[in-house]
């Protein structure tokens, strides 16, 4: 049984030490296929990018001839080899992790970054090169290339770069004038991309990029418009992540029992599936670095690990916060209830940002497409929908949800999540998630009720659920159908945890008389639901009705 390459990247290594590898070498035959030779593909962060450039770096490494059949054998490529195969001078920069603190230290680690590239192609292929490290990143890179010129090298450089947004991602989230300094007309980041425009006119045949999102492209366009973006193309919309035909064979792989496949399978399912690139692709992605963290916890420990999101991962997609702070509060509210509600977003796709002008709220929507916070579900009217794409993602969006209504609110949920599950699994009751409806809607100015409906303050009550890690949550949101509210149910079974059903109403103040027949509605609904298959069998079902009333919360237990 092969080990699951869990935070492997380099392939040489992955292949050598026995690790089992998702074969995407196919690509490399779709990419050499294609009539551009400069190519720039983005995908969401844990994603797979730094291993599948490795793949393509010890492919094309005209030093790695040698070791051809080693690496490849068990692959598509090995048994379909290009013509172009250990051809080439493999040039690799990787910008992720530059501290982007200032300006400053954001161009003193990219320097670093790019010297350490250049002396390690030097070192590798033995070239009468002196690198002067007083000169700026783009001298050091034209000298670079002037250099392999007059040596009169045979054969030609390919030029790979991981992760090339990666510090103006950072940049954008919190420090936009910093960000539009660097990458602007006049920035010191262009001038490095003109300068390796320039080295494809002599020695620089073909360019791989990799990054989350094209933040910069529009910035660098007169200085490097030669790339071309395939992000969205449906040939490549599997290129990166996991298939599920790619999940369960690893599964099978580890010997992992068909029965408890059976059992993990869906939850990874529900969590990091969904992920779609291309309007007309027939496949979603799972995140494969979701999977691997999940599939090696759980045959470590022999159960399902406690928590479903590796704890690198889940600061990774903190970022949210910062980009979401690019909108205006009203839009950034809005757009998070939306997706929390399951309404999706209709948009049209950005292609390139540009830094000199202000977000829209479209380019910000396609933001979070592109940092896979949003995915591509279907086309409404010329539009693309966009929507969550899995319950991880879905959990990141409620925990700042909750975090702005904290704010507007003036409360403290984090410090009460313990006595709310406790309340809840030991004893039924939801008194403790009331208090704090109650409290939100007593410190509501006038403003907040004008647009205020049922739909918020169930949406705070599923936002809380969403935190009380031993239960899991389903919604009439998620499932889109006739379906009750809110219904928590214990993940462990033998536990023998409460689980709950919630039925919400909301009248405004000139619709108080209708209480009592909201509440009705509610009952019958409450009863209708019970009777499900998925419903009527679960065990300590606590059952209630919320019909809030302005600022006023009745509360009834079924």
């Amino acid at each position: 049984m092969k080990k699951l390459p869990k935070g492997i990247s380099n392939y040489e290594e992955l292949i050598e030490d026995g690790y089992y590898y998702v074969d995407k070498t196919m690509y490399i035959e779709k990419l050499e296929s294609l009539a551009d030779k400069r190519i720039m593909f983005l995908r969401p962060r844990k994603f797979g990018k730094t291993l599948f450039t490795s793949m393509l770096e010890n492919y094309y490494d005209i030093q790695k001839a040698e070791k051809f059949e080693k690496l490849y054998v068990e692959t598509y490529i090995g048994k379909n080899p290009t013509k172009l195969k250990n051809s080439y001078y493999i040039l690799k920069f990787n910008f992720s992790g530059i501290n982007t603190e200032s300006e400053e230290t954001t161009m003193k680690k990219k320097r670093k970054k790019v010297i350490i590239s250049i002396k390690s192609f030097v070192t590798k292929y033995s070239l009468d090169f002196y690198i002067n490290e007083e000169q700026t990143t783009e001298g050091m890179l034209n000298s670079l290339f002037e250099a392999f010129t007059y040596q009169r090298i045979q054969g030609k450089i390919y030029v790979i770069i991981d992760e090339y947004d990666h510090f103006a991602n950072e940049l954008l989230g919190f420090n936009t004038e910093k960000f539009k300094s660097l990458v602007s007309k006049n920035g010191r980041v262009r001038k490095w991309y003109e300068i390796l425009k320039q080295g494809t006119e002599s020695v620089v045949d073909r360019i791989f990029i990799t990054g989350v999102a094209p933040i910069t492209l529009d910035s660098l366009t007169s200085g490097f418009n030669i790339s071309k973006d395939i992000t969205r193309d449906i040939e490549f919309n599997e290129m990166m992540g996991f298939t599920e035909e790619e999940l369960k064979t690893i599964m099978k792989m580890q010997e992992i029992s068909e029965e408890n496949q059976n059992i993990i399978y869906p939850i990874m399912k529900e969590n990091y599936d969904g992920y779609k690139f291309s309007l007309k692709a027939k496949k979603k992605m799972f995140n494969s670095n979701m999977c691997l963290n999940f599939l090696d916890d759980y045959i470590r420990q022999n159960e399902i690990p406690e928590r479903l999101v590796d704890v690198n991962i889940a600061s990774d997609y903190s970022k949210l916060e910062k980009m979401l702070d690019l909108c205006q509060d009203e839009e950034r509210e809005n757009i998070i209830k939306k997706t929390i509600e399951g309404e999706g977003i209709l948009a049209e796709i950005t292609e390139k940002f540009n830094p000199a002008v202000d977000f829209t709220l479209q380019d910000f929507c396609s933001m979070l497409f592109y940092l896979g916070y949003l995915t591509i579900q279907e086309e409404v009217v010329g539009y693309t929908k966009l929507g969550i794409p899995n319950k991880v993602m879905k959990e990141i969006y409620a925990e700042f949800f909750l975090n702005i209504m904290q704010i507007k609110a003036n409360i403290d949920i984090n410090k009460q999540y313990a006595e709310i599950t406790k309340q809840i699994a030991l004893d039924g009751k939801i008194d403790k998630v009331i208090e704090i409806l109650q409290k939100y809607l007593n410190n509501l100015s006038n403003r907040d009720f004008q647009k205020f409906d049922e739909k918020y303050i169930k949406l705070i009550f599923y936002c809380i659920a969403m935190n009380l890690k031993i239960y899991s949550v389903k919604s009439e949101m998620e499932v889109n159908r006739k379906y009750p509210d809110i219904l928590l149910v214990p993940r462990e079974k033998d536990k023998g945890y409460n689980a709950i059903m919630v039925e919400f109403k909301y009248l405004k103040k000139d619709e108080e008389k209708k209480l009592e027949e909201k509440q009705k509605e509610a009952r019958e609904q409450i009863e209708e639901y019970s009777n499900f298959e998925d419903i009527k069998d679960i065990e300590k079902l606590n059952k209630y009705t919320i019909v809030t009333v302005v600022d006023k919360i009745y509360v009834e237990k079924i």
